[in-house]
């Protein structure tokens, strides 16, 4: 049986669901696919998203908070 640590997995380049809505100078709550499940992380992001907008996670600024941008409809 592995012993791998999966907690480091980093979500940046995975694609998440924009639960909470970004604000201009704030930030909102993505729902990331992560480690055989989904996590919610505080998503900052250079613009206002809304709610169920697909956004990927282009950088992880912290255990629980990452910087997104939408993904193209």
């Amino acid at each position: 049986m592995s012993e791998t640590d999966l907690s480091s997995e980093s979500p940046v380049g995975a694609v998440g669901r924009i639960t909470v809505p970004i604000p201009q100078d704030g930030f909102g709550e993505v729902l990331v696919a992560v480690r055989g499940g989904s996590e919610a992380y505080a998503a900052w992001a250079d613009q206002p998203i809304g709610a169920h907008i697909r956004v990927l996670v282009t950088e992880c600024i912290s255990a629980r908070s990452v910087i997104v941008e939408p993904l193209p409809s």
